[in-house]
């Protein structure tokens, strides 16, 4: 289904007139130098094909032919070259297995092109016969281009021209059509056919291995592989070392997908990190959520900041009229969670959804969200901040593993969040003694979620936590995160510049076993209260009374939901110390 789903997608992609799906046995790959030739194979230039940005070449992507794995991935044995294009090592013979790898690329360009007569390719095969006999050659170049340091530093990606053209060799119509000819032979003449899993075609050439998927988080920096064999243990039917038989996919349904992957994991605007899990979204035609989802989920860029928040509104305007300014309401909209495992990608999640639906569902998760705040904090709050704010010192790297998955997870499905999510925003809470804006909307989600799912069958349905303080809330637990918050309050009023309150000693303590802490703290209160002008000392006595009313003994020790229930309700007390009587929030 998954397959499917991103087969569909290149097809619709490499039907548009934007070209951002290559055809058929084409890849973009970014290319950083071109060699300029004349038709006697005489390099004329070494030109830069991309630019340079704080001293980095920064490649141009081209078009340019795959003629296997190797387009995105060389393999070790070094008799793997492309066609007409590749790494300096393949094209100039230079490093480890260097005399072998040029051998690879003359030998490629004679088996695909050499009955062709064209003066670009006939240049390219003088040009690399001159530098395999003669690697001195090669030297004089580089010497002469001040290329040495640039190409003893890495191997970079070069691409021919003829001197007489604008475009490269490999993109001159006689080359491009006999290569195109010479293609749909092989695949003719292919040995290794059966029926594909994805058109359910029959007979056609299989696909011997999956061209490797690049651009996943965490994953090798060349690529990994969705459906592969490396064991006896994963082969079936005795099909040993006959990858393409053991999942049979056609060649062309094979590039089709795994282009269509590449292309989303490399498209900013369909594509988030969520935690370790690398997320692509797509719709089966255009459609809104296609662009509105990177902007819900992802952080805003620094020259947007306001896009997230827009985003959310149209999220807001689309589900409350039921229609999009691009798509249709029941257009299929597809999510893809992707981890790595070494060498291979886990399928972490996957949802598919009308859009609609999975809109309703999305704003659902904001609402949840939702909170009173201060006017600084962002209205809309991207995953990835959500997830920073209950790591370790607010990195990305310390986020727990898995989280990320599954709170897109519970998100797409409409499930609640899971545990670990109220685990590590309590730990943070109590490690930081701080309840800031992204972990009280997280424990506000996360308490409401499972309220709802434990009204289901309770005899008395508990309410649910509001955007703002609630003063009707019953919680023994809320009421002592309110009690604990006037307390502290009392204290800063009546010992203005305090370095440290009762909150940097005490929050620990009074959030888990309240029994050894607030007897203390509502005695010290009365000291306090004195130093206070007697109508602030008599309005704080009667919300303290307020707070209390119903209370009738501190618990000995509060479970992990109740924590986060006392954490809601000391930061709904605090934010309400910091509204005007307008009830607009102002900054502490």
């Amino acid at each position: 289904m998954i397959l499917e789903a991103l087969k569909n997608y290149y097809d619709r992609k490499s039907d548009a007139e934007d070209g951002s799906m290559p055809k058929e046995g084409w890849i973009r790959r970014g290319v950083d130098y071109v060699v300029v030739l004349d038709a006697d194979g005489n390099c004329l230039n070494i030109e830069l094909a991309g630019r340079v940005e704080k001293g980095k070449i920064i490649p141009r992507e081209m078009l340019v032919p795959a003629i296997g794995k190797q387009a995105l991935k060389h393999t070790n044995s070094g008799n793997d070259a492309n066609l007409l294009w590749d790494n300096a090592s393949f094209v100039f013979g230079t490093g480890k297995k260097g005399e072998l790898k040029i051998a690879s690329f003359l030998s490629t360009l004679r088996n695909w092109l050499g009955e062709i007569q064209d003066e670009g390719v006939a240049a390219i095969e003088r040009f690399c016969s001159k530098v395999q006999g003669e690697p001195e050659i090669l030297a004089g170049l580089l010497e002469r281009y001040q290329l040495k340091e640039e190409f003893e530093k890495r191997d970079p990606i070069l691409v021919f021209r003829l001197i007489s053209d604008l475009e490269a060799i490999h993109a001159r119509k006689t080359v491009r059509d006999a290569y195109e000819q010479k293609r749909l032979e092989n695949h003719s003449k292919a040995s290794l056919r059966g029926t594909c899993l994805i058109t359910g075609q029959e007979d056609t050439p299989l696909a011997p291995n999956e061209t490797v998927i690049k651009g996943v988080w965490g994953g090798q920096p060349s690529g990994c592989n969705i459906v592969s064999f490396n064991a006896r243990a994963f082969e079936s039917y005795g099909k040993r070392n006959r990858n393409g038989e053991n999942a049979p996919i056609s060649i062309t349904a094979s590039f089709a997908y795994t282009t269509a992957l590449n292309h989303l994991l490399s498209t900013e605007r369909q594509r988030v990190q969520v935690g370790d899990a690398s997320t692509v979204f797509w719709a089966e035609q255009p459609h809104d959520l296609e662009t509105l989802t990177a902007d819900l989920f992802g952080e805003p860029p620094k020259d947007e900041p306001d896009c997230g928040t827009d985003a959310l509104r149209a999220l807001y305007r689309s589900v409350e009229s039921g229609q999009f300014a691009t798509g249709d309401a029941d257009t299929r909209f597809h999510v893809l969670g992707l981890a790595p495992n070494t060498a291979r990608i886990s399928i972490r999640f996957w949802e598919t959804a009308p859009a609609y639906e999975l809109a309703r569902r999305l704003k659902r998760h904001f609402d949840d969200l939702k909170i009173v705040r201060a006017p600084n904090d962002p209205e809309h709050l991207s995953l990835f901040r959500l997830l920073t704010s209950i790591a370790v010192q607010g990195k990305a790297d310390n986020i727990p593993p898995n989280l990320g998955g599954d709170i897109m997870r519970a998100i797409l499905e409409d499930l609640p969040y899971p545990a670990t999510l109220l685990n590590a925003a309590v730990q943070r809470c109590r490690a930081e003694h701080k309840v800031t804006y992204p972990r009280a909307a997280a424990l506000k989600a996360w308490l409401n979620r499972e309220i709802r799912r434990t009204n289901r069958n309770a005899s008395e349905p508990e309410k649910e936590f509001e955007v703002m303080l609630d003063t009707g809330n019953p919680s023994p637990a809320y009421r002592l995160g309110r009690l604990f918050a006037t307390l502290e309050k009392i204290q800063e009023e009546a010992s203005p510049g305090l370095n440290a309150t009762i909150r940097d000693r005490y929050y620990g303590a009074a959030s888990s076993t309240p029994v050894a802490v607030f007897t203390t703290l509502l005695r010290l209160k009365n000291h306090h209260l004195g130093k206070l002008p007697r109508g602030r000392a008599v309005q704080m006595e009667k919300l303290i009374g307020e707070i209390m009313d119903g209370l009738t003994d501190f618990p000995r020790i509060l479970a992990l939901p109740d924590q986060g229930r006392f954490a809601l309700g000391y930061y709904h007390q605090r934010r309400s110390f910091f509204t005007k009587h307008d009830d607009q929030p102002t900054e502490i």
